[in-house]
Protein backbone atom coordinates (compact mmCIF):
# COMPACT_ATOMS: atom_id res chain seq x y z
CA UNK A 1 0.00 0.00 0.00
CA UNK A 2 1.11 3.55 -0.74
CA UNK A 3 1.67 5.67 2.38
CA UNK A 4 -1.11 8.25 2.80
CA UNK A 5 -1.17 11.11 5.31
CA UNK A 6 -4.30 12.96 6.47
CA UNK A 7 -4.08 16.45 7.94
CA UNK A 8 -6.98 18.40 9.48
CA UNK A 9 -8.01 21.86 10.60
CA UNK A 10 -10.30 20.65 13.35
CA UNK A 11 -12.21 23.85 14.11
CA UNK A 12 -13.07 24.48 10.47
CA UNK A 13 -13.76 20.82 9.72
CA UNK A 14 -11.45 20.82 6.67
CA UNK A 15 -9.02 18.05 5.77
CA UNK A 16 -6.46 17.08 3.15
CA UNK A 17 -4.84 13.82 2.09
CA UNK A 18 -1.29 13.46 0.79
CA UNK A 19 0.18 10.37 -0.90
CA UNK A 20 3.71 10.37 0.45
CA UNK A 21 4.43 7.16 -1.44
CA UNK A 22 3.40 8.61 -4.80
CA UNK A 23 4.99 11.98 -5.43
CA UNK A 24 3.81 13.61 -2.18
CA UNK A 25 0.65 14.36 -4.12
CA UNK A 26 -2.14 16.16 -2.23
CA UNK A 27 -5.09 14.46 -3.90
CA UNK A 28 -7.96 15.50 -1.62
CA UNK A 29 -8.86 18.83 0.00
CA UNK A 30 -12.27 18.88 1.68
CA UNK A 31 -13.44 22.28 2.89
CA UNK A 32 -16.57 23.09 4.88
CA UNK A 33 -18.89 26.11 4.84
CA UNK A 34 -22.49 26.79 5.82
CA UNK A 35 -23.65 24.55 2.97
CA UNK A 36 -21.60 21.58 4.17
CA UNK A 37 -18.53 19.79 2.88
CA UNK A 38 -17.12 20.17 -0.61
CA UNK A 39 -14.20 18.33 -2.24
CA UNK A 40 -12.07 20.83 -4.13
CA UNK A 41 -9.59 18.48 -5.83
CA UNK A 42 -10.32 15.87 -8.48
CA UNK A 43 -8.67 12.45 -8.46
CA UNK A 44 -9.35 9.35 -10.49
CA UNK A 45 -11.07 6.52 -8.63
CA UNK A 46 -8.40 4.31 -7.09
CA UNK A 47 -5.67 6.96 -7.30
CA UNK A 48 -4.65 6.25 -3.69
CA UNK A 49 -3.45 2.81 -4.80
CA UNK A 50 -0.46 4.45 -6.48
CA UNK A 51 -1.19 2.58 -9.70
CA UNK A 52 -2.90 5.33 -11.72
CA UNK A 53 -1.33 7.93 -14.01
CA UNK A 54 0.83 10.06 -11.65
CA UNK A 55 0.19 13.35 -13.46
CA UNK A 56 -3.55 12.82 -13.92
CA UNK A 57 -5.01 13.50 -10.47
CA UNK A 58 -4.72 15.59 -7.34
CA UNK A 59 -1.76 17.97 -7.23
CA UNK A 60 1.27 16.48 -8.99
CA UNK A 61 4.54 18.28 -8.20
CA UNK A 62 6.69 18.71 -11.32
CA UNK A 63 10.48 18.85 -10.96
CA UNK A 64 13.27 19.27 -12.13
CA UNK A 65 11.29 20.45 -15.14
CA UNK A 66 7.57 21.17 -15.60
CA UNK A 67 5.78 20.44 -18.87
CA UNK A 68 7.63 19.15 -21.89
CA UNK A 69 11.24 19.05 -22.99
CA UNK A 70 11.63 18.24 -26.71
CA UNK A 71 12.85 14.72 -27.40
CA UNK A 72 13.84 12.08 -24.89
CA UNK A 73 17.26 13.50 -24.05
CA UNK A 74 18.13 16.69 -22.18
CA UNK A 75 21.26 18.26 -23.61
CA UNK A 76 23.25 20.30 -21.09
CA UNK A 77 26.86 21.47 -21.10
CA UNK A 78 27.82 19.07 -23.88
CA UNK A 79 26.18 15.97 -22.36
CA UNK A 80 22.92 14.20 -23.19
CA UNK A 81 20.85 13.04 -20.21
CA UNK A 82 18.15 10.42 -20.97
CA UNK A 83 14.64 11.34 -19.86
CA UNK A 84 12.08 8.72 -18.88
CA UNK A 85 8.47 9.90 -19.21
CA UNK A 86 7.14 10.10 -22.81
CA UNK A 87 4.22 12.44 -23.56
CA UNK A 88 3.10 10.28 -26.50
CA UNK A 89 4.72 12.72 -28.94
CA UNK A 90 8.30 11.66 -28.26
CA UNK A 91 9.00 14.32 -25.62
CA UNK A 92 9.99 14.11 -21.98
CA UNK A 93 7.35 15.50 -19.64
CA UNK A 94 6.95 16.68 -16.03
CA UNK A 95 10.28 15.65 -14.54
CA UNK A 96 10.83 12.76 -12.13
CA UNK A 97 9.53 13.40 -8.63
CA UNK A 98 5.75 13.15 -9.20
CA UNK A 99 5.95 9.39 -9.77
CA UNK A 100 8.28 8.37 -6.95
CA UNK A 101 7.98 7.80 -3.17
CA UNK A 102 9.06 10.69 -0.93
CA UNK A 103 10.40 10.61 2.60
CA UNK A 104 8.12 12.00 5.30
CA UNK A 105 10.02 14.62 7.30
CA UNK A 106 7.34 15.85 9.72
CA UNK A 107 3.63 15.38 10.33
CA UNK A 108 1.52 17.51 12.67
CA UNK A 109 -2.26 17.76 13.03
CA UNK A 110 -2.63 20.41 10.32
CA UNK A 111 0.59 20.06 8.29
CA UNK A 112 2.79 17.51 6.57
CA UNK A 113 6.30 17.89 5.14
CA UNK A 114 8.01 15.57 2.69
CA UNK A 115 11.29 15.52 0.80
CA UNK A 116 12.84 13.91 -2.24
CA UNK A 117 16.57 14.01 -2.98
CA UNK A 118 17.86 12.25 -6.07
CA UNK A 119 21.07 10.86 -4.54
CA UNK A 120 19.21 9.60 -1.47
CA UNK A 121 15.88 8.42 -2.81
CA UNK A 122 16.76 7.23 -6.33
CA UNK A 123 20.49 7.41 -7.18
CA UNK A 124 19.77 6.22 -10.75
CA UNK A 125 18.49 9.75 -11.41
CA UNK A 126 22.04 11.08 -11.15
CA UNK A 127 22.61 9.72 -14.66
CA UNK A 128 19.44 11.45 -15.92
CA UNK A 129 20.11 15.02 -14.75
CA UNK A 130 23.20 17.25 -14.62
CA UNK A 131 23.27 17.57 -10.81
CA UNK A 132 21.83 16.14 -7.65
CA UNK A 133 18.69 17.94 -6.46
CA UNK A 134 16.42 18.17 -3.44
CA UNK A 135 12.79 19.25 -3.28
CA UNK A 136 10.84 19.71 -0.04
CA UNK A 137 7.07 20.31 0.17
CA UNK A 138 5.07 21.40 3.20
CA UNK A 139 1.25 21.32 3.07
CA UNK A 140 -0.54 23.32 5.78
CA UNK A 141 -4.24 23.74 6.56
CA UNK A 142 -5.67 26.89 8.11
CA UNK A 143 -9.45 26.79 8.06
CA UNK A 144 -10.56 26.50 4.43
CA UNK A 145 -7.11 27.49 3.20
CA UNK A 146 -4.52 24.95 2.02
CA UNK A 147 -1.01 26.26 1.41
CA UNK A 148 1.97 24.50 -0.12
CA UNK A 149 5.51 25.77 0.45
CA UNK A 150 8.05 24.30 -1.97
CA UNK A 151 11.79 24.58 -1.35
CA UNK A 152 14.33 23.61 -4.00
CA UNK A 153 17.99 23.21 -3.09
CA UNK A 154 21.19 22.21 -4.83
CA UNK A 155 23.16 19.78 -2.62
CA UNK A 156 25.72 19.13 -5.39
CA UNK A 157 29.07 20.70 -6.21
CA UNK A 158 27.81 21.38 -9.77
CA UNK A 159 25.23 23.91 -11.00
CA UNK A 160 21.63 22.66 -10.99
CA UNK A 161 19.46 23.63 -14.01
CA UNK A 162 15.80 23.38 -13.07
CA UNK A 163 12.21 24.48 -13.34
CA UNK A 164 9.31 23.85 -10.95
CA UNK A 165 5.60 23.36 -11.47
CA UNK A 166 2.40 22.28 -9.75
CA UNK A 167 -0.45 20.62 -11.67
CA UNK A 168 -3.61 20.80 -9.49
CA UNK A 169 -6.91 19.37 -10.73
CA UNK A 170 -9.73 21.51 -9.32
CA UNK A 171 -13.04 19.66 -9.19
CA UNK A 172 -16.09 21.12 -10.92
CA UNK A 173 -18.74 22.04 -9.99
CA UNK A 174 -18.27 23.52 -6.50
CA UNK A 175 -21.75 22.57 -5.38
CA UNK A 176 -25.23 22.32 -6.83
CA UNK A 177 -24.58 24.37 -9.96
CA UNK A 178 -23.54 22.66 -13.19
CA UNK A 179 -19.84 22.64 -14.04
CA UNK A 180 -20.46 24.46 -17.33
CA UNK A 181 -22.03 27.40 -15.46
CA UNK A 182 -19.02 28.00 -13.23
CA UNK A 183 -17.05 31.12 -14.12
CA UNK A 184 -13.26 30.92 -14.44
CA UNK A 185 -11.30 34.15 -13.88
CA UNK A 186 -7.74 34.23 -15.25
CA UNK A 187 -6.03 37.66 -15.08
CA UNK A 188 -3.48 36.95 -17.81
CA UNK A 189 -2.22 39.28 -20.54
CA UNK A 190 -0.44 37.00 -23.01
CA UNK A 191 0.22 33.40 -23.97
CA UNK A 192 2.98 31.54 -25.76
CA UNK A 193 2.42 30.19 -29.25
CA UNK A 194 2.58 26.39 -29.20
CA UNK A 195 3.51 24.04 -32.04
CA UNK A 196 3.07 20.35 -31.21
CA UNK A 197 2.54 21.50 -27.60
CA UNK A 198 5.99 23.16 -27.39
CA UNK A 199 6.40 26.96 -27.17
CA UNK A 200 8.00 28.61 -30.19
CA UNK A 201 9.13 31.71 -28.29
CA UNK A 202 6.46 33.88 -29.90
CA UNK A 203 4.22 35.78 -27.49
CA UNK A 204 0.53 36.22 -28.40
CA UNK A 205 -2.18 38.38 -26.85
CA UNK A 206 -4.45 36.38 -24.56
CA UNK A 207 -8.23 36.60 -24.84
CA UNK A 208 -9.02 39.74 -22.80
CA UNK A 209 -12.28 38.15 -21.65
CA UNK A 210 -10.32 35.70 -19.48
CA UNK A 211 -9.45 38.42 -16.97
CA UNK A 212 -13.13 39.20 -16.42
CA UNK A 213 -14.13 35.54 -16.35
CA UNK A 214 -15.62 33.06 -18.79
CA UNK A 215 -18.02 30.19 -18.23
CA UNK A 216 -16.35 26.79 -18.08
CA UNK A 217 -18.68 25.67 -20.87
CA UNK A 218 -16.77 27.87 -23.33
CA UNK A 219 -13.27 26.82 -22.28
CA UNK A 220 -11.21 24.17 -24.01
CA UNK A 221 -7.63 24.90 -23.04
CA UNK A 222 -4.15 23.47 -22.94
CA UNK A 223 -2.41 26.87 -23.01
CA UNK A 224 0.69 28.44 -21.48
CA UNK A 225 -0.15 31.95 -20.23
CA UNK A 226 2.27 34.70 -19.26
CA UNK A 227 2.19 38.44 -18.45
CA UNK A 228 0.38 37.51 -15.23
CA UNK A 229 -1.41 40.35 -13.44
CA UNK A 230 -0.35 40.43 -9.79
CA UNK A 231 -1.27 42.12 -6.54
CA UNK A 232 1.70 42.57 -4.18
CA UNK A 233 3.71 39.75 -5.87
CA UNK A 234 0.75 37.33 -5.96
CA UNK A 235 -1.22 36.07 -8.95
CA UNK A 236 -4.77 34.98 -8.18
CA UNK A 237 -7.20 32.99 -10.33
CA UNK A 238 -10.75 32.08 -9.33
CA UNK A 239 -13.51 29.58 -10.03
CA UNK A 240 -16.89 31.05 -9.11
CA UNK A 241 -20.31 29.53 -8.81
CA UNK A 242 -23.06 31.50 -10.56
CA UNK A 243 -25.23 33.78 -8.47
CA UNK A 244 -22.55 34.75 -5.97
CA UNK A 245 -22.12 31.26 -4.51
CA UNK A 246 -18.91 29.53 -3.59
CA UNK A 247 -15.57 30.76 -4.89
CA UNK A 248 -12.38 28.73 -5.11
CA UNK A 249 -9.21 30.78 -5.40
CA UNK A 250 -5.70 29.67 -6.31
CA UNK A 251 -2.86 32.10 -5.68
CA UNK A 252 0.87 31.77 -6.22
CA UNK A 253 3.85 34.03 -5.67
CA UNK A 254 6.14 35.62 -8.24
CA UNK A 255 8.63 32.76 -8.23
CA UNK A 256 6.18 31.39 -10.81
CA UNK A 257 6.27 33.38 -14.05
CA UNK A 258 3.81 31.30 -16.12
CA UNK A 259 0.38 29.73 -15.69
CA UNK A 260 -0.65 26.67 -17.68
CA UNK A 261 -4.40 26.11 -17.89
CA UNK A 262 -5.74 22.73 -19.00
CA UNK A 263 -9.28 21.42 -19.30
CA UNK A 264 -9.18 17.59 -19.17
CA UNK A 265 -11.41 15.74 -21.67
CA UNK A 266 -13.58 14.31 -18.87
CA UNK A 267 -14.72 17.93 -18.09
CA UNK A 268 -14.92 17.21 -14.35
CA UNK A 269 -12.00 19.49 -13.45
CA UNK A 270 -9.83 22.36 -14.58
CA UNK A 271 -6.08 22.58 -14.02
CA UNK A 272 -4.62 25.99 -13.14
CA UNK A 273 -0.89 25.29 -12.96
CA UNK A 274 1.87 27.60 -11.72
CA UNK A 275 5.19 27.11 -13.57
CA UNK A 276 8.48 28.80 -12.75
CA UNK A 277 9.49 28.69 -16.42
CA UNK A 278 8.11 28.23 -19.90
CA UNK A 279 7.92 24.51 -20.79
CA UNK A 280 10.78 23.52 -23.06
CA UNK A 281 12.66 26.77 -22.45
CA UNK A 282 15.79 25.01 -21.22
CA UNK A 283 16.32 23.34 -24.60
CA UNK A 284 16.71 26.67 -26.42
CA UNK A 285 19.55 29.08 -25.80
CA UNK A 286 17.51 31.90 -27.37
CA UNK A 287 14.51 31.38 -25.09
CA UNK A 288 15.26 30.47 -21.49
CA UNK A 289 12.28 32.30 -20.03
CA UNK A 290 12.23 31.62 -16.27
CA UNK A 291 14.69 28.72 -16.35
CA UNK A 292 16.86 28.65 -13.21
CA UNK A 293 20.41 27.47 -12.64
CA UNK A 294 21.08 27.11 -8.91
CA UNK A 295 24.66 27.32 -7.66
CA UNK A 296 25.87 24.72 -5.15
CA UNK A 297 24.05 25.17 -1.81
CA UNK A 298 21.66 27.71 -3.36
CA UNK A 299 17.92 27.41 -2.60
CA UNK A 300 14.67 28.87 -3.87
CA UNK A 301 11.25 28.87 -2.22
CA UNK A 302 7.80 29.05 -3.81
CA UNK A 303 4.27 29.22 -2.42
CA UNK A 304 0.84 28.18 -3.67
CA UNK A 305 -2.39 28.76 -1.72
CA UNK A 306 -5.83 27.28 -2.48
CA UNK A 307 -8.88 28.52 -0.58
CA UNK A 308 -12.67 28.21 -0.48
CA UNK A 309 -14.27 31.63 -0.01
Amino acid sequence: MVECITIRAAQAGSSAKVLAGFGFNCFSFIARDERGEVELLWAEDGFASGEKRPSGSGTPLLFPFPGRLPGMNFHWDGIDYPLESDDGRGNGIHGFVHRRPWRVIEVEDSSATGEFQASVDDPDLLSRWPADFCIRAKYSLDGNRLSCELTISNPDTKPLPCGLGSHPYFRLPLGAAKADACRVVLPVGAEWELVDMLPTGKRLEADPKLAGGLEFESLKLDNVFTSLQRDDRWFRAEIREPGGGRCLSVAFDDSFSECVVYTPPHREAICIEPYSCVPGAASRSDFEHGWKVLAPDETMTSRVVVALE
